[in-house]
């Protein structure tokens, strides 16, 4: 079914995301094919009867907490409630037309009694070129994104009624900005759960539809055993044979990220359409700039002076606004998997639909272009309560609305590993 534009409830998909992040729960495949367009100890001398989980007699109190930043980012877009449908036209690529300020070899266009038009002979076939008036409109390629997804975080402040679990309003001012730091952290990780869901769909979007998007898949592990006639596992490529592994596979980004410089239908669905007899496709090509890279950086830690600065330099990619070196994809556990049940586009239909699901057991990386993958922020706003009179507590309430854009019709290559 077709991409739903009505908001979509995303704290569960969003909870089970920042679990794997984050090693509470082990890996496995997240459905974010609805979500992204085409996220203890009780102590022996009493606890006070609101957390129920503080002391009520303490000598002194350390607050562990600290700020928490989200660790993956992705390309934003400008967006709001207003703008919560996007729409994205691009263009099919044309054949030249025929010479008409030439007699040659295939039209006769000059020569006594011919007018400006088709000049046919006998048997109807055309002899010179249309005339100048002869219309040839452009064909546009419509796509729409649009749907949110939405979640909320409460947090209650209480007046007056757990003091008592403190020595000073100074200490009880201390765990107050602690746990809003908590709070804070919350919001942090599930904006990070947002992105890694996001990249996992696009990453599953591009496995899945492969077949439609030439060259856009990469295994390795099978290109290193084709170029150098060996029959090496993949295990092997990342210990024994690491050094000519990277050599490798330096070789192989850099040469994508060169092609991904030409106006091909390459590295993305092409949409390609038949008018009258003639095929026509929609081309792409991203420059340097206009590139975002993606790498699993355990991979690269033995070698990492040597491989990021052949890849991320003044020349190629620049580290600090081009790339994200990621420390795990999905998991800590499982750092170089990825499981996901990914939206894809339907040729035939042109609606939105779930894919299938894509488990793939070692993701080295991806270089796209920047449009190829987009978070849209539609909402984030905070409202507080008044004081509750009665019983002397006030929520805030943290209101957020997201979109993620994952375009199978701009270049996207990925890199795996499989035997």
């Amino acid at each position: 079914m077709a991409r739903t534009l009505t908001p979509k409830d995303a704290r569960a998909l969003l909870t089970a995301v920042a679990r794997q992040a984050t090693g509470q729960s082990s890996i496995a495949v997240y459905n974010s094919a609805d979500f992204v367009s085409v996220g203890e100890t009780v102590l022996a001398t009493g606890l006070e009867n609101v957390f129920n989980a503080l002391n009520t007699v303490l000598a002194s109190t350390i607050i562990a907490v600290r700020p928490y930043k989200a660790q993956f980012g992705l390309p934003e877009v400008d967006g709001g409630l207003y703008g919560l449908r996007k729409r994205k036209i691009s263009y099919y690529s044309k054949d030249p037309e025929n010479a008409g300020d030439f007699n040659t070899d295939l039209f006769t266009n000059f020569a006594d009694s011919f007018t400006a038009g088709e000049n046919e002979d006998a048997n109807g076939v055309a002899q010179s070129t249309k005339s100048q008036w002869v219309q040839n409109a452009p064909m546009p390629l419509e796509q729409n994104f649009g749907g949110a997804s939405v979640w909320q975080y409460n947090v209650t402040i209480y007046e007056e009624a757990v003091k008592i679990a403190f020595t000073s309003e100074e200490e009880f001012n201390k765990f107050v900005a602690g746990y809003l730091q908590e709070h804070a952290n919350d919001i942090e990780r599930t904006k990070e759960a947002w992105n890694r869901m996001a990249f996992a769909s696009k990453i599953g979007q591009v496995y899945d539809m492969s077949a439609n998007m030439s060259g856009s898949v990469v295994n390795l592990t099978s290109a290193f055993n084709t170029r150098f006639g060996t029959s090496y596992t993949s295990a092997q490529l990342r210990t024994t044979y690491l050094k000519e592994f990277l050599a490798f596979f330096v070789a192989t980004f850099k040469e994508t990220s060169r092609m991904m410089r030409n106006s091909t239908v390459l590295y993305h669905y092409p949409v390609t359409k038949t008018v009258n007899g003639t095929t026509y496709s929609v081309l792409r090509h991203t420059p340097k700039e206009r590139q975002r890279a993606y790498l699993y950086g355990p991979l690269f830690t033995e070698a990492e002076a040597l491989v990021l600065p052949e890849i991320f330099n003044d020349e190629y990619l620049k580290l600090d606004t081009q790339a994200e070196i990621a420390d795990f994809w999905q998991t800590p556990a499982d750092g170089a998997a990825l499981k996901v049940t990914p939206p894809v586009l339907n040729t035939s239909s042109g609606l939105q639909e779930a894919g299938t699901s894509v488990d793939i057991a070692y993701l080295v990386g991806a270089i796209m272009d920047e449009d190829a993958l987009k978070t849209n922020w539609i909402l984030e706003s905070a409202r507080t309560t008044p004081v509750e009179a009665r019983k002397g507590y006030r929520n805030t309430w943290n209101n957020f609305a997201r979109n993620a854009w994952v375009d199978p019709t701009e270049n996207c290559v990925i890199f795996i590993m499989a035997d």
